[in-house]
């Protein structure tokens, strides 16, 4: 099944914005915010079939883990550990 596609993202009553708690100078910001993430969504797009099995991740997500994942050269578990306590890398 196709993935979400990204949105901005809606504020929320009492859960205060990442970009609000993280330097927006750091690097991967910076790169986060340069990259045409639609590009990829409609690239990749075309691959999923609509209404069969499982909604996919958002396809910036995994484009960027997978970058992240291969600029620091880690296992798949240690990207998702990375990506659960870093929010730079949440935010990339």
């Amino acid at each position: 099944m196709k993935p979400k596609t990204t949105e901005e993202p809606q504020d929320r009553l009492f859960q205060d914005r990442l970009e609000n708690m993280i330097n927006m100078d750091h690097e991967l910001v910076k790169l986060g915010d340069k990259i045409n993430w639609k590009t990829f969504e409609s690239t990749l797009g075309e691959v999923y079939i609509a209404n069969k099995g499982r909604p996919g991740l958002p396809t910036r997500l995994m484009v960027g883990l997978h970058y992240l994942k291969g600029l620091r050269d880690l296992s798949d578990e240690a990207t998702v550990m990375e990506f659960l306590e870093n929010p730079y890398w949440q935010y990339f």
